[in-house]
């Protein structure tokens, strides 16, 4: 990569785009919500259930101008955009919401929590991972707390990250989709005992959208 390519992805003048599309929001607090996805390259948590493999490694996408991007982001209809991965916060957003703002694009941010908070947001779903679990920086900002459950130690974990939100932070429950059929009845059994959880479901693959 060339230095100057590096400096503007310091900058967050570049980033590694692994695509864009517009789409409805099929999971958590904005189910059902038309959105304009863009999807960032490069991601260290490495789940072993990750359906975005693909986007991994950053360098199989070479950075584009950001100012690109949001001239796309400004044209859509819904004027809100999810910010996803890969881990988004690899990068510095700072500048990309800065661009979004001035366009009153609301910003959405789903993110593992793993590394330096940045960017300005509307809304952030805070997805922590055991394999690398979010900085202490990141809780306060969450807004939704989704944790994916795989098996039943996963709701021990759950149960651990939801004291380190704030008290007003939602709180979902999302099953692993290799495994949600076996363990939709933990799923539902664990939030009728706890009400204050709720369930995400991952509704775009029900509906067979991006």
């Amino acid at each position: 990569m060339k230095q100057e390519t590096k400096i503007k992805l310091a900058e967050g003048k570049v980033l590694p785009v692994v695509e864009e599309f517009y789409s409805i929001q099929g999971e958590g607090f904005h189910t059902g919500k038309a959105a304009y996805f863009l999807r960032v390259g490069g991601c260290d948590v490495g789940c072993k259930w990750c359906d975005e493999k693909r986007s991994w490694n950053p360098d199989f996408f070479p950075p584009i101008d950001t100012d690109e991007v949001v001239a796309r982001i400004s044209q859509c209809p819904a004027k809100s955009v999810v910010i996803t991965g890969g881990e988004p916060l690899l990068y510095n957003l700072d500048y990309l919401c800065s661009e979004l703002k001035k366009r009153n694009i609301e910003t959405y941010l789903e993110t593992s929590g793993a590394h330096p908070y940045s960017g300005q947001w509307n809304w952030i779903c805070l997805s922590p991972k055991q394999s690398l679990t979010p900085r202490e920086e990141l809780y306060p900002h969450a807004d939704e707390l989704k944790v994916i459950i795989a098996n039943h130690k996963d709701f021990d974990w759950a149960l651990q990250q939801a004291e380190k939100v704030p008290a007003n932070c939602l709180l979902y429950l999302q099953p692993e989709w290799s495994v949600h059929q076996e363990m939709m009845p933990a799923i539902t059994d664990f939030i009728l005992k706890n009400p204050h959880w709720k369930i995400s479901l991952q509704s775009h693959k029900y509906m067979k959208i991006p």
